[in-house]
Order: structure tokens, then sequence, then C-alpha cells
């Protein structure tokens, strides 16, 4: 019975080899033969395993299986209506190269479909495109040979200036001005670069400074154009006359490019990454030149446009990152007082805060500024108009009552004071200075002894006119350090031409005596110190005031900041008391 059914499972077997090609023979150590249909049936498993890894090989670099990953679908959808729909994603993506290099982008590529089906993906893809993949044979392998050339919207342009050398410090790739991604204009050029580039870190304004200048872009037009009526031509203005493209074309720029530190964060999460923000070659080496990630990902956008009044009508065109808008409006001219007014509070910035660094001075910032007063914690007067009330703007000035509302009812003249008295101190200092001047006309030092004065002069001039322009008043102890300065040098100056100028030592400002004049007498302070404790002693402080000047022995550098000099005891003192 078990043998019967022992030798059932045998032919059952025996018929399934058989069917696969395998003769198995019933004898006591069971054998088998390999029958021709065996190797027809290995065979045709090798072939269409073969012909299925071609097949999925061959699909796998069409971009209808990229679009398989429906993250994929803008990506796919901006190639297919761009240009380069004729071209495939891994034409451009795989750039040529040696076997293993190939081999290991397939692996990353294998790897991404992995991250697909396993649902570990990111749902903003990124990828990167080499120059070699653009300059290949066939595809624009003679672009950096054509020289320079004229884009669609009229710019001049020269590839290889811009790829074969570095501007600017960096090294552009060709997705730098082409972006990867732009919807219906895939891998063209995205002009946000470009006006990075050109204008970021440049004037604008009044003088438009850019890089290469409005005519290393741009033609000029050759079809007059109209205004009220009268017919103008481009070339007779810029060419003959010398005009500037700004003196018209105003408000052309707009941003100022920043990157600003929260975009890191878009993309970094480390912090020694992080802290590298600084180094800016480094990131541009890693970013721009290493991985070609577009300068807009981290920069603010900088626009660029014109503005063409016809009929009435103001032609607006704005070239942005994704588009180009073209757009007709009233005609509204765009006008800005920067064009004229720039940086119009620099001077008086500087003096409040006591950055000077560029006159050569120390810094000495104005008490207010210490105290973290802010400039409209003093100019609260809101002023309608100019004098005769035909300006209708609002700015806002300051008074004595700007002091009053801090300090009191005795501080309200304090602010006009200061400013008389800058003023005469000026007034004095400007006929000291055209005193220097007439006796330099007729000395007769030798050129090199003149040459020494013309370099003091400058310096007296630029610090006179610092003061005139900055209003003095915002610091008055910066303004009284530099009038002291002057004075010094006009007085040695005037030693060199042998000659008397007037003295200014009895003015508050160079005396040093300006705090008790100007504030201590006025406000109910004593104005000088009875008496006051030096070298272990108790002396007179009164009298002494007023045999000398308080700088004698004082540098006086801000509001009870009033330090006795270091070597008053050897050059004053000694002066009267020898013994």
């Amino acid at each position: 019975m078990n043998n019967n059914k022992s030798e059932k499972e045998r032919t059952w077997w025996r018929k399934v080899l058989c069917f696969f090609g395998i003769d198995a023979l019933s004898t006591p150590k069971w054998s088998a033969c390999l029958t021709p249909r065996f190797f027809i049936i290995i065979f045709s498993l090798i072939c269409l395993s073969f012909c299925s890894f071609l097949g999925v090989a061959k699909y796998s670099a069409s971009p209808s299986f990229c679009n398989s990953c429906h993250i994929m679908e803008p990506y796919y959808n901006a190639w297919k209506e761009s240009k380069h729909s004729h071209v495939t994603c891994v034409e451009c993506h795989y750039s040529p190269g040696e076997p293993e290099t190939i081999l290991w982008k397939k692996f990353q590529a294998l790897s991404q479909v992995v991250k697909y089906v396993t649902k570990t993906y990111s749902s903003k893809p990124y990828a990167e495109i080499e120059d070699a993949s653009c300059l290949r044979s066939g595809c624009h392998s003679t672009r950096l040979l054509k020289g320079r050339v004229i884009s669609e919207k009229g710019v001049f342009f020269d590839h290889a200036e811009h790829i074969m050398k570095e501007k600017k410090g960096r090294e552009l790739k060709c997705t730098t001005c082409h972006s990867q991604i732009v919807v219906g204009r895939h891998v063209e050029v995205t002009y946000d670069s470009c006006y990075l580039c050109h204008f970021k870190n440049y004037s604008i304004g009044r003088d438009v400074q850019t890089l290469g200048g409005c005519l290393g872009c741009h033609r000029l037009p050759e079809q007059p154009f109209v205004i009220d009526k009268i017919a103008y031509k481009h070339k007779e203005l810029v060419v003959k006359r010398g005009i500037s493209c700004e003196n018209c074309h105003i408000d052309v720029v707009q941003g100022d490019g920043l990157a600003p530190h929260d975009r890191c964060f878009t993309c970094h999460n480390q912090p020694e990454k992080l802290t590298q923000i600084k180094d800016v070659k480094s990131l541009h080496e890693n970013h721009v030149t290493r991985h070609n990630v577009a300068c807009f990902h981290c920069h603010q956008e900088i626009r660029h446009g014109f503005r063409n009044r016809q009929n009435g009508k103001s032609k607006k065109v704005e070239l942005t990152a994704s588009t180009e808008k073209t757009r007709t409006e009233e005609y509204k001219p765009s006008v800005t007082c920067l064009n004229c007014h720039q940086r119009k509070h620099k001077g008086p910035l500087a003096i409040y805060t006591g950055k000077v660094g560029h006159l050569g001075m120390e810094e000495i910032p104005s008490p207010m500024y210490s105290a973290h007063v802010d400039c409209i914690g003093c100019h609260d007067n809101e002023k309608m108009g100019n004098d005769n009330g035909v300006f209708n703007g609002t700015t806002y000035i300051t008074s004595g009552k700007s002091c009053v509302k801090c300090h009191g009812e005795e501080f309200n003249d304090i602010w006009k004071d200061t400013k008389v008295e800058l003023k005469r101190t000026l007034d004095r200092l400007n006929e000291k200075i055209d005193a220097v001047y007439d006796l330099f006309k007729k000395s007769s030092l030798s050129q090199g002894e003149l040459q020494e004065i013309v370099e003091k002069m400058d310096k007296v001039v630029l610090w006179y006119n610092f003061l005139k322009t900055a209003h003095g008043e915002h610091n008055i102890y910066l303004a009284s350090w530099i009038i002291r300065q002057e004075d010094a040098l006009l007085s040695e100056i005037g030693k060199k031409l042998n000659a008397k100028l007037p003295k200014m030592s009895s003015l508050p400002l160079v005396s040093g005596n300006y705090c008790s004049t100007l504030c201590h007498t006025k406000v109910g302070r004593q104005a000088i110190p009875i008496k006051v404790n030096a070298f272990g002693k108790d002396m007179s402080h009164v009298s002494h005031a007023i045999m000398m000047r308080c700088v004698k022995c004082h540098n006086i550098k801000g509001h009870k900041d009033v330090q006795l000099k270091k070597d008053v005891q050897i050059s004053v003192c000694v002066m009267c008391h020898y013994s």
C-alpha cells in the first residue's frame, strides 16, 4: 500500500520535471537526464531577462518615467513646454563622463526610486546640471566660441566672458543664469541672477553705477521717441550730449539683493554649517560653483525695468525671476527724492554717534546717544511745509521744548544757545582759515614746507565743512574736540608762516569751559567746583580755571568725563610751581 503511494508521488514529480526538460529515471539511486527542452527554456529565460533589462533601462531614461512620480509633475510640465522638450532629462542631468561616474549616478537615481517606494522622499527634489552637459557635442559645444551675442530681449552677452573668467571673485556656471526650473522656460535665462551681479553693491539713485554700465548690456534704440509732441533720439542725447540714461529712466533698479540669514535654515540646520555664514567666499564656492544653486535661492530679488511714456500712457517692462511682465497704466512719473537727496543725514548721524574715524578723530559719542536716545526723541516737533507754505510735505524738527520734556523747564534755551555759540565759534574759525590762506599766498617758504601746510589746511577745511554740514550741536563735546584740533593746527601753521593769527582761546568751545557757560550756570548747577583734590592735595579749582583754559589740564570727552591729563604736572603745573 505504502509502496504504491510513493510510486504515485514519484510519478507526479517526474511529470513536472519532464515538462521543464528534465527526465527523471526511477532507479534505486534516483538519476535525471537533461533534454533539449531544458536548454531551450533556459536560453529563453536569459533572452527575456536581457530584453526586460534593456526595456527597463530605456524606460528609466525617458521623461515619462520621471513623471511617474507625482512630485515630478511641475518639473515635467516645465520641461515639456520649454525649448528643451526634445532633449531627455538624463542628457542634461547625467553629464558625459567615465563609465564608473555614470554607474554611480544610476545608483543615485535608483536610490531615489527606493525612497519614493518607501515614502521617505522629499517633496521638493533637487537636481544639478553640470556645464559638461550643456557643452557636450551636439548641444551647445560651440557656444563659448560665438563671442558677443544678443539675447531675445536685446541684451548683449558673451558666454566665454562669464564662464571662462571669474566675475566679482565668483566662478559662474551655466545654471547661474539659466535657471533649472521656470514654468514654460525650463533651463532658460532668468534675469534675477544677472541683476544680482550687475546691481548689487553698486550705488543707485541719482548716479546709477552698474557692472558694465547700461550700454554694456543694452543698445541705444534707433527709433525716435516723442514726448509732448517733440521727437528725440537716444543717440543725440546720450552720445553727442553725454546725458546719462538715469537722467530720464529713473527708478530702474529696485531692491538691494541682500541674503537674509533666515534663508539658510530652508536647507540647513547643522550648527557647524551655520557658523560659516560670514565666510562669503566659501559660501559661493560651495553653493554656486560646486552645487549650482540659483543665486536668488539665497538672495532677495533685485528688480530692473524701464518706464517709457507713450501717448500719455506709461509702458513699464519689468523682468522678474519667473516671468517677464509688460503692462500699460496711466502715466505717473516714478520720482523719488533719493535721486537727488542721498544720505542727507549721514553727517548728523556720524557726529551724534561719535563714529568719525574717517576724519582721523577719536570716537566721542554724544551723551544722548550713549543713553540710547533715538533721533525721534528730540525731533518731535511736526512742521508742515516750508516757511512760505509752498512745500506740502511733513518734517520733524527739534526745539527747546524737546529738551524740556525730559530735562525740565530750565533747559528751555540750552539747544538754541548751543547752536548760537557753535555758529559764533565756526565764524571765528572761518576768519582764521581765511587769514592763513592770505598769508599763504604771500609766503616765501620752500615747496616742501608749503606742501606740508597745504596738507594740514586740507584737514582743517575738511573738519570745518563736516561741522557745518553735520550740525555739530548734535554732539557739542565732539564738536568742541574737533574745533580745538583745528585751532591747534592753524596756530602751528601761523608759527610756520611767522605771523600772528586771530586768537580763539577765549571762546568756550576752545577753552573748554562751555560746560559751565552753556549749561551749568543756566540750569542752577555749580559752574566750577571751588576746590578739588589732585596729586594728594586740596587745591583751589576756581583760581586755576580763571588763570588758564580748562583743556590745559583736562581731556573733555563727554558729560562728566573730564579726565586729568597724564603729563599735566610736567607740562602745566611746573610752569608756576617750579619748586
